[in-house]
């Protein structure tokens, strides 16, 4: 069985997540992996290494396309070959792969004013650059747990406070909690753009 089909087969998508497709899948670069569980693992250390290289940054240039690309390749490049590199398929979030360039630097290009205009307060600035990341879903997969870390970064390297807490779990695993996530998000999505509940979640 090539290590494709063992991805396709053993990859369990938990509610809110982006399924790969078949050329996606063959970006696998750990060929011993063959449980979702394995492949949680490894990606749960390469994620942990990131977070030790972000954590020692000394600059805050980080409100860009290039730092975008570099963090997720940084969480992602151990497990998969397309690591920091925008998606070309279609997904069941997010928005068409053409618009990923131009929307992504139109966010970034904003996020700058907010900081230059002093916008909103840390916590909304950092939900709202998450929410919108989430939503453009630059990447094959990993949107979210990138859009959290960019979020918990703005919040140390910008506004020099905690990250957020994001309900005290992981919502890889919680279920309950991940409900709770999705809803906020969902909430965001809508016309008059209501981040309260998100605002909630994220310091719960």
């Amino acid at each position: 069985m090539g290590i494709e089909k063992i991805v396709m087969k053993y990859i369990e998508y938990p509610e809110g997540a982006t399924p790969l497709d078949y050329e996606e899948s063959k970006g696998l670069l750990l060929t011993h992996i063959a449980t979702q569980g394995e492949l949680d693992f490894w990606e749960a250390k390469n994620i942990d290494q990131a977070m030790l290289w972000a954590d020692k940054l000394k600059h805050r240039d980080l409100l860009n396309t290039d730092f975008i690309c570099k963090l997720h390749k940084k969480m992602f490049s151990d497990v998969w070959r397309w690591a920091g590199k925008f998606r070309k398929s279609e997904k069941n979030i997010g928005i068409s792969p053409h618009k990923i360039t131009v929307d992504l630097h139109a966010l970034c290009y904003e996020a700058d004013g907010w900081i230059e205009y002093n916008v909103y307060l840390p916590d909304e600035f950092a939900a709202r650059f998450h929410h919108r990341l989430v939503k453009i879903h630059p990447f094959a997969n990993g949107n979210g747990r990138l859009s959290r870390l960019m979020a918990d970064l703005i919040l140390e390297k910008f506004f020099f406070t905690d990250p957020f807490s994001w309900g005290e779990a992981n919502l890889k695993y919680s279920s309950k909690t991940k409900q709770r996530y999705l809803v906020a998000l969902q909430l965001a999505d809508k016309d008059n753009l209501d981040y309260s509940l998100l605002l909630k979640f994220v310091r719960s």
